[in-house]
């Protein structure tokens, strides 16, 4: 979707909107910690995200990449920035229809600062000399299939001193066919007003974002400010003085003052404002909360998974629980399929699941940070305490859990804990839920006005001598069912159809029921092959003979994986009953 037309939208609404800026790091693991922060701060409901493209086009390729997996596997709407530096027509045509085929309709076009060891920009051989000749192209090429956003200056871009002349530029670009305006950053408001005043009167219509850097240490923002030669006011200056070899205070102030423009620019009719993050979450966040704007639902929620935005899944509304915490290896597994769940979830005859071989199963960790997590366990108990300080945020994940728990199994979390110390070890759950409002903060998702529902639900491995009491217990309440396998495919289930079983629904009005999320035979045997192999990647960090490796080895080749549904959603404690003791209502633990 073109972001334009969400900025449009949001203004006709009237209420306030934001964005988030985020550049490319340089370590495959920065990428994968970048990946994990851009899908929390997506729960703050921007508009759209940008990935911007590093002076001299030397991170294209990654910007390319990111671009298609945020779109593609995490949802985000995403702007790509493309620049003139260092980057003949050839390679701009290539990096468009990359865009295009990750389902990005999104362009900020640029001219770019000149390639690193060089004062002065040049065009390079067939390439283009101006954004303006950048975003014409774009418009020749593509006709309206792109959005485009181009780059204001309040100050006057740094390579012309001609104010006037920066403003005819700019709306040389929007008469060319940019959509909206991001600015520069800035600290002087008043400066900001007056500049917009002036790009209306010169007859720019366009929407004009602010572009906001929150202040993280004084240091890096006089660093800044003098590259890109900005005007700071006075008091500003004035009030970091006594505090800038304090860099916690100093990211307060910055907060602060960013809150101070935000509610100044707000008062005086701007709407919309871009963050440039840093890659960093904390102060951004912190601006949103205390500004007390709150997203609409349907934009930060608008399933209880993050839909896809790759083309070919657009109308993709129906997933399998087994994936909640491992987004992307469904989407791989998944991607050879000609189409995709909607409305409802295919039969048994539905296209396969990748196999492992065809991407591989790996830990997101580096061998070094999971042994600081996870240790050197040397026995069982060993292994269900740390999954036990998983489920109370001592540590923040296990191998199938890439981040902390979700806010929704917050509160059944105390609950989880005591599972795990009986010896069930649980890795995806999730609480029932009688029909509260989609725009409910815990548990909506959806259009707004209507109500979802969800049954307890949770999945966990198990010892053989501990299955068959748990199986024993389940038989007992008709409102469990269960699928429970091993590593070698031994499959034991009382359900009585293979077809699938809808753990989330939601009613809205003017809709068919949406069911999102389901539990089913054939896509569980596809995942319990992925899970099994988690513990044994997870052995893998420690050397081959060794007591941990060796543990946890015997737990993948011995237990089993446990699916279980309470289907009565409006009990919250049946699901929970079947772990309370064993038959002979002893307590049913290891320590």
């Amino acid at each position: 979707m073109k972001v334009s037309k969400k900025v449009q939208k949001a203004m006709e609404e009237g209420r306030p909107f934001w964005s988030f800026e985020y550049f490319p790091p340089k370590t495959q693991q920065g990428v994968q910690n970048l990946y994990d922060r851009m899908q929390r701060m997506y729960r703050l409901g921007p508009e759209f995200i940008d990935i911007t493209w590093n002076a001299g086009g030397s991170s294209s390729q990654l910007t390319a990449e990111i671009t298609a997996t945020a779109q593609s596997v995490y949802g985000l709407e995403t702007v790509m920035h493309l620049t003139c530096t260092n980057m003949p027509k050839e390679k701009i045509v290539k990096a468009l229809e990359d865009a295009k085929a990750a389902g990005c309709q999104n362009i900020l076009a640029l001219r770019g600062d000149p390639p690193r060891g060089q004062d002065h920009w040049e065009a390079c051989e067939n390439g283009f000399c101006h954004a303006v000749d950048l975003v014409r192209y774009i418009r020749e090429k593509y006709d309206d299939y792109f959005g485009i956003s181009v780059a204001g200056y309040p100050e006057g871009h740094i390579d012309n001193p001609d104010k006037d002349d920066d403003l005819r530029r700019l709306k040389e670009k929007v008469d060319a066919g940019a959509d909206f305006i991001v600015t520069q950053l800035f600290y002087d408001v008043d400066l900001f007003l007056d500049w917009v005043k002036k790009c209306r009167a010169i007859g720019i219509t366009c929407p004009i974002l602010p572009g906001l850097l929150p202040i993280q240490n004084y240091a890096g923002f006089k660093r800044i400010i003098t590259l890109s030669k900005t005007t700071v006011p006075q008091f500003v200056m004035d009030e970091l003085n006594p505090i800038k070899d304090d860099d916690a205070a100093v990211k307060e102030y910055g907060i602060k003052l960013a809150i101070m423009m935000i509610q100044k620019m707000y008062s005086n009719g701007i709407k919309g404002f871009h963050f440039y993050t840093m890659n960093l979450e904390r102060s951004t966040r912190i601006i949103l909360e205390k500004l007390q704007f709150v997203a609409p639902m349907e934009n930060a929620k608008p399933l209880p998974w993050s839909p896809s935005l790759s083309i070919k899944r657009k109308k993709e509304n129906v997933r399998p629980i087994f994936w909640r915490n491992r987004t992307k290896s469904y989407i791989q597994r998944t991607e050879a399929w000609d189409e995709f769940p909607n409305g409802r979830w295919g039969d048994s005859r539905s296209p396969a699941f990748g196999e492992l071989d065809g991407y591989g199963v790996s830990l997101k960790h580096t061998l070094e940070e999971a042994i600081e997590l996870w240790g050197h366990p040397q026995s069982l108990n060993d292994i269900i305490e740390l999954f036990v300080k998983y489920c109370r945020g001592e540590i923040n994940s296990l191998p199938w859990s890439d981040q902390s728990l979700a806010e929704e199994t917050s509160v059944i979390k105390d609950r989880l804990a005591h599972i795990n110390s009986l010896g069930y070890l649980t890795i995806n759950s999730q609480p029932a839920v009688n029909g509260v409002r989609s725009d409910n903060k815990m548990f909506g998702w959806g259009p707004k006005n209507g109500y979802v529902y969800q049954k307890a639900y949770i999945e966990v491995f198990v010892p053989p001598s501990k299955l068959d009491i748990l199986v024993a217990k389940i038989e007992r309440d008709p409102n469990i069912t269960y699928y429970a396998v091993n590593k070698q495919g031994d499959l034991k289930t009382n359900t009585q159809s293979d077809g699938p079983n809808a753990v989330t629904w939601g009613v809205f009005p003017g809709k068919e029921i949406i069911q999102p999320t389901i539990v089913e035979a054939v896509s569980f045997m596809a995942w319990k092959d992925e899970a099994f192999e988690l513990w044994n990647e997870w052995a893998r960090i420690y050397e081959a003979q060794s007591i941990s490796a060796k543990l946890i080895s015997s737990i993948a080749d011995n237990w089993y994986l446990i699916n279980i549904v309470h289907n009565d959603f409006h009990d919250n404690d049946g699901i929970f009953q079947i772990f309370q003791s064993n038959v002979n209502g002893q307590a049913n633990g290891i320590y």
